[in-house]
């Protein structure tokens, strides 16, 4: 079963991006820096990304976490 949260962003990302994608700012206890997440499964925010014109180039996990690398064409 999908679930979210998706992280989408650090706090140099593209703002109207995170706005495309619904993603909300925020700074986890104990971290230095903020991110981007939305609560949408990876799949959905994977699809959305490819409309705005991203690829996906690689992935793995990293535990039980997966990482996709995108590039934009």
């Amino acid at each position: 079963q999908e679930v979210g949260p998706t992280m989408v962003g650090d706090e140099h990302s593209d703002p109207s991006l995170m706005r495309y994608l619904g993603a909300t700012k925020r700074n986890m206890l104990g971290n230095h820096f903020w991110e981007y997440y939305v609560d949408d499964a990876p799949r959905i925010v994977l699809d959305k990304l490819e409309r705005y014109g991203y690829r996906v180039v690689s992935m793995t996990g990293v535990g039980q976490t997966l990482v996709w690398c995108l590039h934009k064409e």
